[in-house]
């Protein structure tokens, strides 16, 4: 019997995690890449338009890439080169660009595959969720034809570009408060479970010694983007977006808990940060799942069988 495959349409700021998560994405048996669509995160719009480009050269998937959103909804964009390099994606050299980007805005190439979908489609988020914001604010005669948003970003207990706020979040809180109230059925893989998504320099090199291109991509970027958690002290690299297309292949490795969650918009300390409510003592009815838990053992096997997929010859 043909696995019903789940139509998706990825949403991001690449970004070494980023990367990762759609090297995962792009060879899941699960997952019907639908398009691609870019935003201003990381680093500039331009420049995780660009690495969007690269990284599907080099996956070998012809898929449709949009630019999305320059800025966010309010403010002016945040980026963050410290943890991904000038580029966005340091590290190792990439394959020339080979695909093409559509002529229709992320925005309009979004509307137009909800348009013409023939079932709901999964938005999977990885960045500042400012281009979905849009989507919902200029098209909610779509809502009906989206499923479910899976996103990384937030976290219930604490942040990690300033003390309440996750990255993501932070960049695009205006955003992050109009997906959170859309009614929408929403999965949140925050800092909770991400910080838990750790590649190990054991790891590392476990995924250097699968003999194809992609492993060795990959292992290299983990190598530069570990750098920068060491001396934070990690033990290894978050792999945070990951989670969120583990999250929809995989989500008997994970736990979650239903809760309302909603954004702060203003205060001088913890404007982004996303509140949760597990015990309900707002009253109000949950609103999203919350990844809280990952079986981290179990997350770098499917990482390493992805990669391994690659040195296969795939239809």
């Amino acid at each position: 019997m043909k696995m019903k495959k789940i139509p998706v349409f990825l949403d991001g700021d690449p970004g070494h995690d980023d990367a990762i998560a759609w090297t995962l994405a792009a060879s899941s048996p699960q997952l019907d890449i639908l398009a691609v669509s870019t935003v201003a995160g990381n680093v500039s719009l331009d420049k995780t338009t660009l690495n969007s480009r690269k990284i599907w050269t080099l996956l070998g998937k012809d898929v449709a890439i949009a630019r999305g959103a320059v800025k966010p909804l309010f403010t002016e964009h945040i980026a963050a080169p410290s943890v991904h390099g000038e580029s966005g994606l340091d590290g190792p050299d990439l394959p020339a660009p080979a695909i093409e980007l559509q002529e229709l805005s992320a925005l309009d190439l979004m509307a137009k595959i909800l348009r013409e979908a023939e079932e709901p489609v999964t938005i999977v988020p990885t960045g500042p969720l400012t281009n979905v914001a849009l989507l919902l604010l200029t098209h909610p005669e779509l809502k009906e034809k989206i499923a479910h948003i899976c996103f990384m970003g937030g976290g219930a207990a604490y942040g990690n570009w300033t003390p309440a706020a996750e990255f993501n979040i932070l960049v695009d809180p205006e955003a992050a408060y109009v997906v959170f109230h859309s009614g929408l059925p929403l999965t949140m893989c925050g800092l909770d479970v991400t910080e838990q998504a750790l590649v190990k320099p054991a790891d590392i090199e476990r995924m250097r010694k699968i003999d194809n291109p992609v492993a060795r991509i990959v292992a290299e970027w983990l190598d530069f983007f570990y750098l920068f958690h060491k001396a934070k002290g990690y033990s290894g690299a978050p792999v945070h977006d990951a989670v969120a297309v583990i999250a929809l292949t995989n989500p008997e490795i994970l736990t979650m808990r239903p809760c309302f969650v909603d954004v702060e918009l203003s205060a001088d300390y913890c404007r982004a940060a996303t509140v949760a409510d597990p015990y309900g003592v707002w009253g109000q009815e949950p609103n999203m799942n919350v990844v809280m838990g990952i079986d981290r053992d179990k997350f770098i096997d499917l990482l390493c069988e992805s990669l391994e997929s690659y040195g296969e010859v795939r239809e």
